[in-house]
């Protein structure tokens, strides 16, 4: 429940900024040549107890994330690259610790300024984490995933559209490519054929991509990317990943922030997934 609440309050917050028409509206005129900006952060959570009569568990957490955009910008042109990294553990009472927060993701866009209503596009994101996921029960733990495995791989082409300064969406034909070693299922093996085992899982379809990026004032802001991958089955085998961040900026290097992400691939999971975290810690701004 929290989760929701979360999750509705963050959007709220940006439905309800008046200034919201006035950003797509601004026109300015793309700065030529490369334009780079990287953020890092570091966020720290601790709390002991020592013959506390009310109970509790100590606990100590961090996580670090560095964010990265670099986009070139010519005559006829535009390549934006971004990459996002972020890794965090959390540690409860006598229990080991455990990460909570893994994640490796590139994304790279190069765009034909053809002076349409749409341009034409291509691009390819690779995704994946740092380091083994288990999955605990009360007296063991089973490793179920690790670096590149599973892996994300998409190529795709198409059309796009900036609106404004703050919105850009896309739409395209996409190949998606899945990659394991160790832990084939559910990732990669497909049910279907029960007497081999594949490592490899190549999908063909069409994808969707649309980046918010709002900044309401000097010392909050709002990102959003909502992507959408289909293999142009069934509809309910539409993969979706919509990634929420609302940052709010305290001093100058410390600051907010609230992460949502929705998460759904039918081939992992029926049931959607949610994860959400809430930290304060320090935040620099390295370009």
């Amino acid at each position: 429940m929290h989760v929701r609440f979360s999750l509705a309050m963050l959007i709220c917050a940006v439905l309800m900024v008046g200034n919201l028409p006035t950003a797509f509206a601004d026109e300015d005129e793309p700065v030529a040549g490369w334009t780079n900006e990287v953020v890092g952060s570091l966020n720290l959570t601790q709390a002991s107890f020592d013959n506390w009569a009310q109970g509790g568990e100590s606990t100590l957490g961090w996580q670090t994330s560095l964010g990265g955009k670099f986009t070139n910008t010519g005559t006829g042109h535009e390549w934006v690259n971004g990459i996002k990294l972020a890794y965090g553990m959390t540690k409860v009472g006598d229990e080991d610790a455990r990460k909570s927060v893994d994640e490796i993701k590139f994304e790279s866009v190069f765009t034909f300024r053809a002076g349409f209503y749409v341009d034409p596009y291509v691009a390819t994101t690779a995704e994946t984490q740092f380091s083994t996921g288990y999955e605990y029960t009360d007296s063991d733990r089973t490793a179920i995933s690790n670096f590149v495995d599973p892996g994300y791989f998409t190529q795709s082409a198409g059309i796009g559209r900036v609106f404004g300064v703050v919105l850009r969406s896309r739409l395209g034909a996409s190949i998606k490519e899945t990659v394991t070693d160790k832990y084939p299922l559910p990732y990669a093996d497909d049910p279907d054929t029960p007497d081999e085992i594949e490592d490899i899982k190549v999908e063909v379809g069409a994808e969707s991509v649309t980046d918010l990026n709002l900044k309401i004032s000097d010392d909050l802001a709002f990102d959003s990317k909502l992507e959408l991958f289909s293999n142009l089955e069934a509809t309910n085998e539409i993969d979706i990943k919509w990634d929420n961040l609302l940052t709010a900026k305290i001093e100058e290097y410390l600051s907010v922030t609230l992460n949502v992400t929705v998460f759904y691939d039918r081939d992992i999971s029926r049931s959607r997934q949610i994860k959400e975290a809430l930290a304060i810690g320090l935040t620099y701004r390295l370009m």
